[in-house]
């Protein structure tokens, strides 16, 4: 049993981050773990899209004793929308959003996905249902703008409590949480660290109860 503290060396990206000190992990980057348990999915580094919330989630589940199986992964075309939403839901200057073979690879190899979006509530939906047509795994959700299960059911995405009918389910994974009210780019408050927390935890001990 230790005593006092305890020294870890964390290994938060895969390439070296961007702006002074280091600061934002690039685009196409993810920190590979020991056990791939959890996995922390930001969008693309940029104005719409700071990632900080992400090493904050990151940092409390170590806190909580889950150190060596926390994998974090920022998007390589993590902006915009999916080509396939439809026009109700915005446009798109620049690339599309989505994940290469090796993302979803990648995804696949963990048991709960945490996914940080910001604060349009039509990108939010679409980018999940995006991410979890390929990629069988329950998610928690995690956003500025208010979002409910209804809204990724509408969709096709498949939730914990609300399902799409047989006919129009779209996706592989189920959202299982939401946690909205995490603001872009500001470290969240302890309330709202503390559902993602209990969220991941949950799920977890599911996925070890179910092995």
């Amino acid at each position: 049993m230790p005593i006092g503290r305890v020294t870890q060396v964390v290994d938060c990206r895969e390439s070296a981050g961007m702006g002074k000190g280091g600061a934002l992990a690039q685009r196409g980057t993810i920190s590979e773990c020991r056990y791939p348990d959890v996995i922390i999915i930001g969008m693309s580094p940029g104005r719409r899209h700071v990632t900080k919330p992400v090493c904050d989630i990151t940092s409390a589940l170590r806190a909580q004793g889950v150190e060596y199986s926390i994998s974090t992964m920022i998007l390589n075309a993590g902006s915009g929308i999916p080509p396939d939403a439809p026009k109700s839901a915005g446009h798109v200057l620049g690339a599309y959003f989505g994940l290469n073979e090796k993302e979803i690879i990648q995804v696949n190899r963990h048991k709960v996905a945490v996914l940080h979006h910001g604060n349009v509530r039509s990108h939010i939906v679409h980018k999940v249902r995006s991410i979890l047509k390929d990629c069988d795994i329950p998610a928690v959700v995690v956003c500025q703008a208010p979002v409910d299960y209804e809204d990724f059911a509408k969709e096709g995405v498949k939730t914990a409590f609300v399902m799409p009918t047989e006919e129009n389910v779209r996706t592989k994974g189920t959202v299982m949480a939401i946690v909205s009210g995490v603001t872009r780019g500001q470290t969240p408050s302890r309330e709202k660290i503390s559902e993602v927390i209990h969220e991941v935890m949950k799920l977890m001990k599911t996925s070890d109860l179910e092995r």
